[in-house]
Formats: structure tokens, C-alpha cells, sequence
């Protein structure tokens, strides 16, 4: 691997990114750019984070097209990074460094991209330091933690220039992209509205106390950016998704993030004008669960159009025999999408076709994984690349996504509906933009 090639790589990422928001960098198109960095040169690619969604970048990791090094494997618990360096080691490319500390990978300048896996609470702080540091990153939903954190990675984004594509990988899937495609060609007439859901059967969990930090835990560094408090158990592997906001997002950041974003490309909408919600605990409601477990959520778009989301944390309940998916009705038909591809009605409810998928997507699975992410991933290598033109999620999309799941989680902690400014995406609402941002702990503050 040449130091002119690396030096390419890096100091030409703003004209890469340009060609993947779909603009012209001043004189490279994305041919040219593939030209000069070759399309057998090697991404030095780390991983950071080593839970349960790392396992779904195996494949694209092992896959030679791809042509990349693992360079590093970083988590902060010791057992987690062993565990995957072990699975990866003489399976992928690239002799892995098993290390705690993401410090170490963002000062590499030999590391060209970075996996953003880590808890909810990392992902926007993880990929802007990233940026700073050089590195295009690919980002796991949800891509931030609070409203203000999505737009401070745009303007991240716009400053450094780097390739960030968000994991909300069903952008990425063809039959999704035919449909809706046809969807804004009118196949089923004037579109005015969009039902996500979603539905699990998770379990109750139980009320955290505090204990011992777990041999091999960092537990500062996993805390990171987040305010930090004393170690409680059952906390660090993944049921900080439900105790409280510090570091989750609920169920609604978890995998809202998806079918909503669905929603919103079809209907080819942006801000709402306004947000209702109602939601609760219904289930186990003596356990440690902490958020709502069952959330309805309407949204309201100009032009009369609406979004609505019926998520379902704890009610394996499916409709259209399907545990998660998007009904988009339209004038004349409607279309119903997920992850294993569409069926098409028309306006008497008669199925006129439908598009299976011929591979394989997890739906509601702990991690997923399957060749829907394996074609996003490799959408993000090609554009870093430029042997691709444009991202199929690039950051400024899938942050707008976002903030449709941060408006339900902030009416349901305000128990209140609330207006938005459909200019900006600011909610027009005093209490409510309390909540636009969060607090740091000191020394992790954003600097722009």
C-alpha cells in the first residue's frame, strides 16, 4: 500500500464526498477518482463496537470484491473483541489489533474507514471525533442521540468532507428501490399516507442494581460522552437500550430508525408540521423496563400527508404475516414493503403482484445481518472509492429519518403533541427544545 495512494485517499475526501451527496468536486468526477486510487487498492477498515450488530459485517468483510484489511477490533470489554477476533482471524484480510480504546484508531492515519457499532449514546460523538481524525465512517442507526447530534453531523460532515453512510440498510435493498421508485412515478396514484410498524416479543427484564464493574470492562470509556454514574448489573451488553436516557434511544431508536425512513422515501417528505403520540408500558410492568414498551405515533406533513407508527416492543402480534414492514396508500392502490421485498394492491384490495426478495435480511433479530447490509456496505466502499456516484444513504437523509423517531421519544417524555417548524425541524415548543440537545460529560462537549 503506497503513501501516495493513502495520501490520495485521505486529502482528497472532500471531492469523494461531493460526488456522493450527488455534486461535482472541482476536477474529479467519480470515474476519474476511481482511476487514480485504483479498484484494487485496500481500505484499512476498523471496527468499533463488538456487540451483537458486528457479527453482520462478517460477510461483507470476508468478501474479496470488497478488498479490505481489518485493522482494528475495538471494544470495551475485553471478552467481546477477543470473541470477534477469534472469529475473524484467518477470514478476513488484514492482521487486527485488539484494543479498548477508540483514542488509538482515530490517531492511526493509516485507518481509511470505521464501523460504528457501539451503544446509541457513541454514534454521533464516535463518528464526528472520526471525522476529525481523518476517517470515513459508516454509522449504525440510530445516527444520534438527540436532535442537536444529528445536525452537528451534517455540518461534521460538510466540514471534513468524508463519506458517512447511515445503517438504515433497507435503502440499499433492490425491491424497496423498484417500488418506491414506481411509487413516485404514481403506480398507486396520489400518495397520502404511510403506516410503519413494528413488532417483538422481548421479555421482561429486571430491575438494575448496583454492582461490581465486570472483569474486563472499561466502564468510563464505555460510558464515553454520556454523563457517567455508578455501574449497575445487566446494564452494558444491551439492555441499555431500556434503562432510561442516558444512553438509549427506546425501542423507537432502535428499529422506528428503519420502517419510518421507508416511510418518509416514499412519501418524499422532510419536517413534519406536527407530532402526536401515545404511548406506554403495557407489559411487565413491575420489571426494570424503563421506557415505553408499546408506542403510537402520528405525524403530519404538508401537502395532507401522514406518517404513523405502531411499534410494539413487547407484541409479536404481525400484520401482513410480517413482524415489521410499511403500508403506503396511495389514490389508487397500496403497497405494502419490508424487508423480504413488496406486494402490490390496487384500490379494491386485489393483490396485483408482488417482489420477493431472492436473499436473505434478519427481521427482528437480535444483531441482523444478511445481503441487504452486505450491498449497503458495499455501496459505502464503492463511493469511497468513487467507483459509485452516490451513497444510498448519505448522513443528511438518514438524520432527517432520525428525527422523526427523536420527535415521538420527546412528546412521550413530555406527554404532550407540538408543533414544528417544517423550514428547520425545530419544534416550536419551549419544553420541548429543552430536550433538542443533551448534556455531556466534560471534556466529550462537540467542538465544530
Amino acid at each position: 500500500m503506497g503513501t501516495n495512494r493513502r495520501e490520495f485517499i485521505r486529502n482528497t475526501a472532500v471531492g469523494t464526498a461531493a460526488i456522493a451527496m450527488g455534486g461535482a468536486a472541482t476536477g474529479f468526477t467519480a470515474k476519474s477518482y476511481s482511476r487514480i486510487v485504483g479498484a484494487n487498492d485496500r481500505l484499512n477498515i476498523a471496527l468499533m463496537g463488538c456487540g451483537r450488530r458486528v457479527s453482520a459485517y462478517y460477510s461483507a468483510l470476508k468478501n474479496k470484491d470488497n478488498n479490505v484489511d481489518v485493522a482494528y477490533i475495538c471494544d470495551v470489554m475485553q471478552k467481546q473483541r477477543e470473541k470477534v477476533g477469534k472469529d475473524l482471524n484467518g477470514k478476513v484480510s488484514g492482521k487486527a489489533k485488539l484494543v479498548s480504546d477508540i483514542h488509538d484508531v482515530w490517531n492511526d492515519q493509516g485507518v481509511d474507514a470505521i464501523f460504528n457499532a457501539a451503544p446509541d449514546h457513541w454514534h454521533a460523538p464516535g463518528t464526528w471525533m472520526a471525522m476529525q481524525a481523518g476517517k470515513h465512517v459508516y454509522i449504525e442507526k440510530p445516527c444520534s442521540h438527540n436532535p442537536r447530534e444529528g445536525e452537528l453531523l451534517v455540518a461534521f460532515q460538510k466540514k471534513y468532507g468524508k463519506v458517512v453512510q447511515m445503517g438504515n440498510q433497507q435503502r440499499s435493498a433492490k425491491e424497496s428501490q423498484d417500488i418506491i421508485g414506481e411509487i413516485h412515478k404514481g403506480i398507486i396514484g396520489d400518495v397520502y399516507k404511510a403506516v410503519a410498524f413494528y413488532a417483538n416479543n422481548r421479555t421482561d427484564i429486571p430491575v438494575a442494581k448496583k454492582a461490581p464493574v465486570p472483569e474486563g470492562l472499561d466502564w468510563e470509556l464505555w460510558q464515553g460522552p454520556a454523563p457517567h454514574m455508578e455501574y449497575m448489573d445487566n446494564i452494558w451488553d444491551y439492555n441499555w437500550h431500556w434503562y432510561g436516557w442516558n444512553w438509549g434511544t427506546a425501542e423507537a431508536g432502535n428499529n422506528a430508525t428503519h420502517e419510518l425512513d421507508v416511510a418518509r422515501w416514499a412519501l418524499q417528505v422532510k419536517y413534519p408540521e406536527s407530532v402526536f403520540v401515545e404511548a406506554g408500558k403495557r407489559h411487565f410492568k413491575n420489571d426494570g423496563w424503563m421506557m415505553y414498551d408499546t408506542m403510537d405515533a402520528s405525524f403530519r406533513f404538508p401537502g395532507n400527508k401522514i406518517i404513523e407508527w405502531d411499534g410494539q416492543s413487547r407484541d409479536g402480534h404481525q400484520s401482513y404475516g410480517s413482524d415489521r414492514g410499511t403500508i403506503i396508500s396511495g389514490s389508487d392502490g397500496t403497497v405494502f414493503v419490508n424487508r423480504d421485498g413488496y406486494t402490490l394492491f390496487d384500490r379494491m384490495g386485489k393483490k396485483i403482484r408482488d417482489s420477493k426478495s431472492a436473499g436473505s435480511e434478519s427481521s427482528t433479530g437480535l444483531g441482523g445481518g444478511g445481503d441487504m447490509t452486505d450491498t449497503h456496505i458495499a455501496n459505502f466502499f464503492n463511493v469511497i472509492r468513487g467507483k459509485e456516484s452516490k451513497l444510498n444513504s448519505p448522513i443528511e437523509e438518514g438524520a432527517i429519518s432520525q428525527m422523526l423517531v427523536h420527535y415521538a421519544n420527546i412528546s412521550y417524555r413530555l406527554d404532550k403533541p407540538f408543533k414544528v417548524n417544517i423550514e428547520n425541524g425545530h419544534i416550536i415548543d419551549r419544553d420541548a427544545m429543552k430536550l433538542w440537545d443533551r448534556e455531556y460529560q466534560k471534556g466529550w462537549e462537540p467542538k465544530l
